[in-house]
């Protein structure tokens, strides 16, 4: 999904510093940049746009960046940026708050106001990276004086819906397969949802949200807790519904508004999961009916005739016919957004 767009090694290093400050003012905001050790500086940037929201993943050695006055007069268009922290570690100072973010934190940073930030790797290599989306405040139904209050503030991007939103940009920075333009704009809107929430909940203001959203992210988190518990043979509506503290009524309705039951998701994406581990080469040992049951499947014959129904061919042949095609390749990860889905898969 994201395309590489720069990598310092493909320049000479007196160049390298220079191609940075303008390539990060032509996809980000422009910056005025520190750089302690310019022979040795190095920086990379992959980047896509998921409708109206840009992502960039990025990679660098040590330095500080500074968004001036001067320099939102002459670019401002008015954009909010959330960046997850990948590796190192970023500190950043904005409307009097001065805080360090650290691995899997996000944080939120607005273009409109001066800030200063300072990176700092935390590994024997000397890069730190990160993954940032930039974002309309308009298109976040929140009030933004309310939204001021977390700027440069460390939120959990492992925990809860910040822990899906973190999901999500830590698959899209390692995403560079292609998708269609549909599936790109509902990654946009998914991103769009999982940020209100992790906000919202941040705020206390889940209740001033619109209803709509509300039940979108409610979808969201049931799905993940679906997917976390595959491998649970007993898994069943009310048990999801219980988990989620809503009526087994309410859990219907959420599926069927979406197209879908209750029941056909959850075997979906447990026949996902088999054919995942079908197709790895490291798995071919292990007995299909053990694969099976890993992801709930308690009943061998349930399974083969659910297998085929979905995919046209017993489970057996699918692994033979993949094995020999693909082998030595290894399966998506089950942490990836799979093309077709909606919502981050978060283990």
């Amino acid at each position: 999904m994201l395309a590489n767009v720069f990598d310092s090694r493909e320049l000479a290093v007196q160049e390298r510093a220079e191609a940075w400050r303008e390539l990060t003012g032509q996809f980000l905001a422009p910056n005025e940049f520190d750089i302690e050790e310019p022979e040795a500086f190095g920086a990379s940037l992959s980047a896509a746009d998921l409708g109206d929201v840009q992502v960039a993943a990025m990679t660098y050695t040590a330095l500080r960046s500074r968004r001036t006055p001067r320099l939102i007069r002459r670019s401002d268009p008015g954009q909010w940026v959330v960046g997850l922290i990948l590796g190192g570690r970023q500190g950043i100072d904005q409307k009097g708050r001065q805080q360090w973010a650290e691995a899997r934190e996000l944080v939120l940073y607005t273009e409109s106001h001066p800030y200063e930030t300072r990176v700092e790797p935390t590994d024997g290599r000397g890069t730190a990276a990160s993954v940032v989306a930039r974002f309309d405040p308009a298109d976040v139904p929140l009030p933004t004086r309310h939204l001021d209050r977390l700027l440069a503030t460390p939120l959990s991007g492992s925990e809860g819906v910040g822990g899906l939103l973190g999901a999500l940009l830590a698959q899209l920075a390692t995403d560079t397969g292609p998708h269609r333009a549909t599936a790109t704009a509902r990654l946009g809107g998914v991103f769009t949802d999982l940020l209100t929430g992790c906000l919202a909940h941040h705020l206390d203001l889940r209740d001033r949200t619109p209803t709509e959203h509300r039940r979108r992210l409610l979808l969201l988190q049931v799905r993940d807790f679906i997917r976390r518990r595959l491998g649970d043979a007993d898994l069943s509506p009310s048990v999801i519904a219980a988990a989620n503290h809503i009526s087994p009524r309410t859990l219907h309705r959420l599926f069927e508004d979406s197209g879908t039951t209750v029941a056909s998701y959850v075997r979906g994406q447990r026949l996902r999961r088999v054919r995942e581990d079908l197709g790895d080469p490291g798995l071919a040992s292990r007995p299909v009916h053990a694969i099976a049951g890993r992801w709930g499947f308690s009943r061998p014959s349930d399974f083969g005739r659910a297998f085929r129904r979905a995919y046209g061919v017993s489970p057996a042949a699918y692994r033979e016919d993949r094995l020999r095609r693909v082998r030595g390749a290894r399966p998506a990860p089950c942490g990836s957004w799979p093309v077709g889905e909606d919502q981050p898969q978060v283990r």
